[in-house]
């Protein structure tokens, strides 16, 4: 039973209730037509380095030769890690006409993170840039990897240019530790052998997992999300039906600050903005303000994807308001709640509308928006995208009415598969007949616009990435001084939440600086406890549950 549907009155001029979805069997089968109908335009451009559409169709091509060469058959696994660089399509869309399944990874992961990733995904493929190279060194034996392909930043950049970059990134700044990994191949090398094979051509169903995104869903470790030719599809198509009444134009310059290995960017910019023909422009550190203002200034930016942490350190760069905005037509905030705040002094200094949408892993991820022409909400997540639909449930499943507060569940063709080889996690969140239920809690406000109130779980969201406690604390207590631990999200200004840890130690030699090396080792940035308190004991039910509720409560309660 769905809640009524209000929004559907509500749509923007131009706007479908719904979009076919099942026009295609395939991604690849969809981008083949982009690629042909927009193939001399320019696709990607990274560092001022441009290939057009019918150049990352012929290098992933070349691409897919080479792995398909190897050895690697329909549905193995591809490991894609880097950063935004030219070679993140370039390998995505050869993987995929390969027939390989991509496991989308944070290049930033620390080995233990790698480890259980590909362990739990059996990899047998990486494409990874050099920077992280030495990680892979430390675990690739306990994995089933066994064909390893490193980028540089430099090598496609071409001549003089890419060679400064390199030296420059491995000599001067050594970002590039020195690493052994026996039999690896340079990603310009793979492709440049892929041109001497055939590619045969590769079936592809609609319902064929393409994509394992992982999460941890709204409870434990991290879980390898399952995204269909069809789910992937769908929010592409979705995505464009919302866009494209107001990218009007024979060019669409966008910028893409987040990286493509978040589900966020990758179906909005490398795909959604893709099918209409739109020139993604990639910053490959977004941390570096000054190059992701510089693009700003290098192209006619008419769209921008970000989230709220990105957006306010602009606002705040001296010079971010000497940049020229008079093309900017959409601004897109996703992956964590746009604060009001951030949301006016945007429309103020560029003239933009900051428009705030939702969404989550397992559905592709994009669920709602507010219209892109600030008729929306501020403070809501929008309405549902087309053929979309939203509900709201108590505790018991039943569905209530609108306007009443419950757990926000969502349906629609961008809803996963599953969670990868865990049919259990995957009947907590999914039910038989297509309800996902987000862990959010939420109501319908005016005109069909949903409002989130609170989390159902704890997952704490670092400047729009997930951190789960359950994973941080197994982490902390492994350390041989720690007796207990309980994690929790402390408010902040900068990046939504940061993590705090309480800790009760078994050995009181522990200091704040030893556990926090421990933590350095163990988690990537955003899961790295920014707080340690130390505490006697911790709060607990009577059966022993660590009460995180209280320690948040507490916490509150300092300011």
């Amino acid at each position: 039973m769905a809640q009524e549907k209000p929004w559907l009155a509500h749509y923007p001029k131009g706007i479908p209730a719904n979009v076919d979805v099942d026009q295609y069997n395939s991604l690849v089968e969809m981008l083949a037509d982009v690629f042909k109908k927009f193939s001399a335009q320019p696709a990607f451009t990274c560092m001022g380095k441009t290939l057009t559409f019918k150049e990352v169709d012929q290098l992933s091509t070349q691409f897919a030769g080479y792995l398909h060469h190897q050895g690697l058959k329909q549905g193995d696994r591809i490991a894609l890690m880097m950063p935004n660089l030219l070679q993140y399509p370039i390998a995505m869309f050869g993987a995929l006409k390969a027939g390989l399944i991509v496991v989308a990874t944070n290049p930033l992961y620390t080995p233990r993170e790698m480890k259980h990733q590909f362990k739990d995904s059996g990899a047998k493929a990486i494409v990874i840039c050099e920077n992280f190279a030495s990680n892979l060194e430390e675990i690739i034996g306990e994995t089933d990897i066994k064909h390893v392909i490193t980028a540089s930043i430099g090598e496609l950049l071409g001549g003089l240019k890419g060679g400064i970059v390199n030296f420059m990134v491995r000599k001067v700044k050594r970002m590039v530790p020195a690493y052994n990994l026996p039999g690896e191949v340079k990603f310009k090398a793979a492709m440049n052998e892929g041109k001497k094979y055939t590619l045969p051509k590769m079936e592809s169903n609609p319902n064929d997992t393409i994509l394992l995104q992982y999460t941890g869903g709204t409870t434990g470790v991290s879980k390898g999300a399952e995204l269909t030719n069809r789910n992937l599809l769908a929010n592409m198509l979705q995505i464009k039906a919302i866009m494209e009444p107001y990218l009007q134009g024979k060019q669409n310059d966008c910028l893409c600050p987040l990286p493509m290995y978040h589900i966020f960017a990758l179906s909005c910019n490398c795909l959604a903005l893709m099918s209409l023909g739109g020139h993604n422009i990639l910053v490959t550190n977004a941390r570096d303000l000054g190059s992701v203002i510089k693009e700003f200034k290098n192209y006619n930016i008419t769209l921008m994807t970000g989230v709220n942490t990105l957006f306010n350190a602009l606002l705040n760069h001296k010079d971010f308001a000497s940049v020229d905005f008079s093309h900017l037509r959409i601004t897109v905030g996703g992956g964590m709640a746009v604060q009001e705040a951030i949301a006016k002094k945007w429309k103020d200094v560029t003239g933009c509308f900051l428009c705030e949408g939702y969404g989550m892993t397992e559905a592709s991820p994009v669920v709602s928006a507010n219209p892109f022409d600030g008729s929306g909400t501020l403070g809501s997540v929008g309405m549902p995208i087309p053929s979309t639909d939203f509900r709201v449930v108590d505790e018991d499943g039943k569905v209530l009415k609108n306007g009443e507060v419950g757990e926000i569940q969502v349906k629609g063709p961008q809803v996963m598969k599953g969670y990868y080889q865990k049919p259990e996690e995957t009947a907590k969140v999914l039910t038989k007949d297509g309800w996902l239920s987000t862990g959010d809690i939420g109501k319908m406000i005016d005109r069909g616009y949903y409002k989130i109130v609170d989390r159902k779980k704890d997952m704490i969201l670092v400047s729009g990435f997930n951190v789960f406690p359950n994973e941080v604390e197994d982490v902390l207590v492994k350390h041989p001084k720690v007796l207990e631990a309980a994690v929790i999200g402390k408010p902040d200004d900068k990046s939504g939440e940061v993590v705090k840890a309480f800790i009760v130690k078994a050995d009181k030699s522990l200091t704040e600086k030893e556990l926090a090396d421990y933590c350095k080792e163990n988690f990537t940035g955003y899961k790295k406890p920014r707080f340690i308190e130390f505490r006697d004991e911790l709060p607990k039910t009577n059966v022993g549950k660590i009460l995180r509720r209280t320690l948040r409560e507490e916490e509150l309660a300092k300011k």
